[in-house]
């Protein structure tokens, strides 16, 4: 889905307040509707994204919200400029590989990292969006922890969880 759950997005904004310096330049990754533009814009944060499916730029107007709009995988995206990356329920949606070969780079380019995450919720395509697939369902904060041993987690309940780099 092109939005996420509710939890937890004042203490977010509240932690990028008090950790994030309002000069950063922030990488928002599959935002969908523009989740975290929407949550963090006022702050003063020069915010990009990069969105795979070409029909959320339009129907979501993302063009109208981030300084610039890029289309395509965060796979393959060169990401090294910004200072945060924000992978919000996007974890879910990569292969294993994939997943641990961003944050490895996030990690080597020492950049700080926000990563969200739904648990164990299968998800196949929506909207004629096949990026919709959850590729990782078994997600838990257990497994997250195994998994991504560079995150820790912020905050989170049973159904959902913020984590950060170390």
């Amino acid at each position: 889905m092109p939005g996420s759950y509710n939890y937890f997005k004042i203490q977010i904004r509240y932690f990028f307040r008090k950790t994030l310096p309002s000069s950063n330049k922030i990488l928002d990754v599959g935002p969908g509707i523009g989740t975290y533009y929407d949550l963090l814009n006022d702050i003063g944060y020069d915010m990009d994204c990069v969105e795979i499916f070409a029909p959320y730029i339009k129907k979501y107007k993302l063009k109208e919200k981030y300084n610039n709009v890029y289309e395509g995988s965060i796979v393959d995206f060169d990401f090294s400029k910004y200072d945060c990356i924000i992978l919000g329920d996007i974890l879910e949606h990569l292969t294993v590989d994939d997943a641990k070969k961003i944050l490895k780079t996030i990690t080597k380019n020492k950049q700080k990292c926000l990563v969200a995450v739904p648990y164990e919720m299968e998800q196949g395509e929506s909207e004629g969006n096949i990026y919709e697939t959850h590729l990782q369902p078994d997600l838990t904060p257990k497994i997250m922890l195994e998994r991504y041993p560079d995150l820790k987690l912020l905050i989170g309940n049973d159904l959902y969880g913020y984590y950060i780099n170390k």
